[in-house]
């Protein structure tokens, strides 16, 4: 009888497992569900391939991963950690999802599909001696990174575990430690030889064209781990960076604001691109940035850096393209204009730029498509800090500088559009004192700006958000889409979309737009609203958890709570039995200055102008059953 060989080989093995996975299906079974595995996919899958690994299999609640360094095993299972601890921030403890990992080096028997044997078995057991959160390594896997990462572990001595004859040594890190820690970027690169990254700078910086595959605009960058065929080419991706007042002025950086709105509204309209929103963009500003960690958070190849000084009159930019993976630049110009001409300038910027990364933009016209030609520079100006202002605050009342703007140009299209949507949002979520009036100004405030500019984006919005106080919503839709098309990263174009739905009771439409902006812009000021809309969603769908969840979440993350939304919380509780939560949010709403609605009748006569299809009359109806069960007054 021949005896079928076995084959062996020594590989780090990780394991990783959801801790507490039965008690989190047991509360939501189809939310754990889709959460997990959006964080395998974009979390888990992500870091292992960064670092190497290949993924044997997934195990329903947890993975078990093949590496061929203990290394790239160590940094993979920190850096998930990491993302971990940041994508739980502000979630309830008792909804966490939170991964224990184990690592060991060892001899594996290995099969086409899978691996076996003690080196897989003491990964296991090591998985579930570590904290949530944290990750444990065996004494093999210890000897092999002592010296090569920066990872304090802490020796937690011999256990003996099941199924394994030997005692264990174990090594861990702790969930908080793991938090703590500095990010990688700063220590990968430092363990490989030095003529090693700099070929890998140098053949990553080797701009290899346009493929034009479907239609769509494809970048390839020859690098040493080049896509060897057209579908595995990567997107074009890209943040706009806030350009840097080099002036020493702070009065000026509105300047530079307005240079990297301008930059990322025109490069976001190149097809098949994704351009990080500018509301994300500018949660950077003022910080020391490392571009690596930029790539890695937001998930995109390239970062547009630049500077700018003022003289006399006239404004030196400088610009640099950079790959986030290499750190290598790409790029770099430096443009020259007088003040007067600064949309001149974004247009040279992004004409050059294109030219060097040989990306043709869709049309002649394209760069050019947010000149306003205004009639009154200091109106101009005023306009554009209004805009600067609302990037870094969703509070409408940063809207001054817009109506300063209009008394010295009443044309003037982006302070007519900010003012129309200042104007028209309280009637929308139920909070105005007279909506008559508010729906009949932001009309003509919106009309007056599209007259002036009908490529003005936040114009369309304005336009959209006034037709959907009159009620029309499939066309608020159509004017929000037309928003989205002069510039894509005009997030409060999805806000639009995303209520209208809404209105027209389609929410699960509404939450698909809500969870694409959250993309789009992860870090992004609007963000408290989109959570806003996913909980108005969940009400109507009757899934009141969830719909108590988000508003929560949305609550957290605002400057200055949404009234509205402080109802949906209301509500939602007094339906579930939430009696102790109903009252405090109560108390909080009616103690609250902006809170316009203090009876249901007031809140009902707004809501029932807003749309009267049968979907939007049965959660009305459940609405306001729910604040009466809350105790709100009558």
């Amino acid at each position: 009888m021949v005896r079928q060989r076995v084959e062996r080989k020594l590989a780090a093995v990780l394991v990783a497992d959801v801790a507490g996975y039965s008690r989190l299906m047991e509360l939501n079974e189809e939310e754990t569900h889709r959460r997990l595995s959006m964080l395998q996919r974009e979390v888990i899958s992500a870091h292992i391939g960064q670092h190497h690994g290949k993924i044997i299999k997934n195990t329903g609640d947890g993975v078990l991963v093949e590496f061929a360094s203990v290394v790239d095993a160590v940094h993979s299972a920190v850096e998930i950690q990491r993302h971990m601890s940041e994508r739980n921030a502000g979630i309830p403890d008792d909804r966490r999802i939170a991964f224990r990992i184990g690592i060991n080096l060892g001899d594996v028997i290995v099969e086409p599909n899978d691996i076996y044997g003690d080196g897989v078995n003491v990964a296991a057991r090591l998985e579930g001696l570590a904290d949530p959160g944290g990750l444990c390594i065996s004494h093999t896997a210890y000897d092999q990174v002592r010296d090569k990462v920066p990872y304090p572990f802490v020796d937690k001595g011999e256990h003996i575990v099941k199924n394994i004859s030997r005692p264990v040594r174990v090594y861990a890190l702790d969930a908080k430690t793991v938090a703590a820690l500095p990010t990688l970027a700063s220590t990968t690169d430092s363990n490989q030889p030095s003529q090693y990254r700099a070929s890998r700078a140098l053949l990553a910086a080797c701009v290899a064209g346009l493929v034009l595959l479907s239609g769509g605009l494809w970048l390839g960058i020859k690098s040493a781990r080049a896509p060897q065929s057209p579908a595995d080419l990567p997107r074009i991706s890209m943040v706009v960076l806030p350009v840097v007042n080099l002036s020493g002025n702070s009065s000026q950086d509105y300047l530079a604001d307005a240079i990297t709105e301008g930059l990322t509204t025109v490069l976001s309209r190149a097809r098949d691109a994704f351009v990080i929103a500018r509301s994300t963009a500018f949660t950077y500003k003022g910080k020391a940035i490392d571009i690596k960690q930029v790539g890695r958070e937001l998930g995109v190849r390239y970062a547009l850096q630049g500077s700018a000084q003022y003289s006399g009159g006239k404004i030196r930019v400088n610009a640099q393209l950079i790959d986030t993976a290499t750190g290598a630049h790409l790029w770099a110009d430096q443009f020259d204009a007088d003040r007067s001409d600064l949309l001149e300038m974004q247009d040279d910027i992004v004409i050059r730029l294109s030219r060097a990364l040989s990306v043709q933009l869709i049309d002649a016209d394209l760069a050019r498509a947010m000149r306003m030609h205004p009639g009154n520079l200091e109106a101009q100006d005023l306009a554009l800090q209004c805009v600067s202002n609302l990037i870094k605050s969703a509070d409408p009342e940063a809207i001054g500088p817009c109506r300063r703007a209009l008394q010295l140009d009443s044309g003037n299209a982006i302070a007519l559009g900010l003012t129309a949507f200042a104007t028209i949002y309280p009637v929308v979520i139920s909070q105005s004192d007279n909506p008559k009036e508010a729906i009949k100004l932001a009309d003509e405030l919106a009309s007056r700006a599209l007259a002036a500019d009908p490529n003005a984006a936040g114009a369309h919005v304005a336009k959209a958000w006034v037709m959907m106080a009159q009620s029309h919503h499939e066309q608020a839709i159509l004017e929000a889409e037309k928003s989205l098309a002069l510039d894509p990263s005009m997030i409060q174009g999805y806000l639009a979309i995303g209520v209208a739905n809404n209105f027209l009771a389609r929410p699960d439409r509404s939450i698909e737009v809500a969870e694409k902006a959250v993309r789009l812009s992860p870090r992004d000021p609007f963000l408290t609203a989109f959570y806003g809309i996913k909980s108005e969603s969940f009400f109507i769908l009757r899934q009141d958890d969830k719909a108590i969840e988000a508003a929560r979440r949305s609550l957290s993350l605002a400057s200055y709570p949404d009234p509205y939304i402080s109802l949906i919380l209301i509500s939602a509780s007094a339906l579930n039995g939430h009696q102790a939560q109903a009252d405090e949010a109560l108390k909080a709403y009616l103690a609250d200055s902006r809170a316009k609605s203090k009876t249901i009748a007031q809140f009902q006569t707004q809501q029932l102008a807003l749309a009267n299809n049968a979907g939007w009359l049965t959660y009305n109806e459940r609405f306001a059953d729910g604040l009466r069960k809350a105790g709100f007054p009558e």
